[in-house]
């Protein structure tokens, strides 16, 4: 069986599917995962063969149309942030969609499986007339964004005969049985597994010291607003009685080092890092939010946008973390919050009855068997 992964445009977006791409490979099928050019060093950093379908990057995509007027930035509030998400989303499939097809006339896939939000795959698999899978990266809905990615859409739809984006033959999704929304499509459940650019080890990594341990991050890309984020997240908590970590892309902690003093700062391995840490406070981003839960941490949410709110919330309540939205998130409310979430065991614990129930979900290795069957 030869099977087409399609990435979205961050890593972390390799990351949510590395797992089932990986157990496909090891079962013994052929395997690859197509993605921008800037987005490839990543996808063969963990292992897999990766194919660059478009040269425009992410920064391009979120701030330039496809005739490169510049578009704005992304306004705050739910159905405006669903608008811009569709929109530059939409964008990024149709720049991959010729791409996607010189690869697919030279090595024909018998299946195509798309991330939450890689709009490429379904129009690709419509072109070639093969199933389509849809699996989740994450925690988040992103059906409120599918109608937006449609309308940039158009054309390309218009061009297949399609009304609208073709539904999956499968959803697979990672999201643990409690925090699934009551109205959420039927699914094909599937275990988490981290997946994540490695380093050699050293042993504070995998080592539980004798303080509480806090893990910082903003994710995987290196922008000016997440060193920003970072920086003033680790001030907000220099005065805080824990042992601060600060997970960052190398490109970042050289400036980010003159601004956060003496903690440990840089790439690290977060599959290795997170179950030594007693919380992660972290921009709500999903793989790193689904890398806390399977830890067992619990979490501090500081997400800048409404367009996952809803997510972020239902984690809340479940009492395996607490959110704060930037009007909230003054240096009181975060230490208030760390403090909480370190001192009230009951995060913890319900952290670990999630981490439970992902553990319990099929493993990727067993969901491959449900390619299979697909791709007769």
């Amino acid at each position: 069986m030869r099977t087409l992964f399609v990435a979205g445009p961050s890593p972390a977006t390799v990351f949510g599917i590395a797992a089932l791409a990986v157990a496909a490979r090891q079962a013994g099928h052929q395997v690859i995962v197509a993605g921008t050019e800037e987005l490839v060093p990543h996808i063969t950093a963990i292992g897999l063969p990766g194919a660059a379908v478009t040269r425009r990057t992410w920064q391009g995509l979120i701030t330039t149309d496809r005739s490169g007027a510049a578009v704005p930035r992304m306004p705050r509030g739910l159905t405006p942030e669903r608008v811009h998400h569709g929109g530059w989303f939409g964008r990024l499939a149709a720049e991959s969609l010729d791409g996607l097809r010189e690869l697919a006339a030279r090595w024909r896939p018998d299946l195509v499986v798309g991330g939450s939000m890689s709009y490429a795959a379904p129009l690709l698999a419509a072109h070639l007339g093969i199933p389509y899978v849809r699996q989740a990266w994450d925690l988040y809905d992103t059906r409120g964004v599918d109608p937006y990615a449609a309308e940039e859409l158009r054309p390309e739809l218009d061009a297949l005969g399609l009304d609208g984006l073709p539904d999956p033959v499968l959803r697979v999704d990672v999201c643990p049985p409690g925090l699934r929304p009551p109205d959420a499509d039927p699914a094909q459940p599937m275990r988490w597994i981290p997946y994540n650019r490695q380093e050699p080890l050293e042993p504070w990594m995998y080592t539980r010291g004798d303080r509480p341990r806090v893990c910082v991050t903003s994710g995987s890309r290196e922008t000016e607003a997440n060193r920003d984020f970072l920086g003033r997240l680790v001030a907000d908590l220099a005065a805080f009685d824990a042992e601060i970590l600060v997970a960052a892309p190398e490109e970042a902690t050289s400036r980010l080092r003159e601004s956060v003093g003496r903690v440990r700062i840089g790439w690290m391995p977060l599959d290795v890092v997170a179950p030594t840490c007693d919380l992660v406070v972290h921009h709500g981003g999903g793989v790193t939010g689904m890398t806390a839960l399977g830890a067992g941490a619990a979490q501090l949410l500081l997400p800048r946008w409404d367009i996952f709110a809803s997510t972020m919330r239902r984690t809340a309540e479940q009492g395996a973390a607490r959110v704060l939205f930037p009007e909230d998130a003054t240096p009181e409310a975060v230490l208030s919050a760390c403090r909480a979430l370190l001192e009230e065991p009951g995060y913890r614990k319900r952290s670990g009855e999630i981490a439970a129930e992902i553990a319990a979900l099929p493993a990727p290795a067993e969901v491959v068997g449900a390619l299979e069957r697909l791709a007769v």
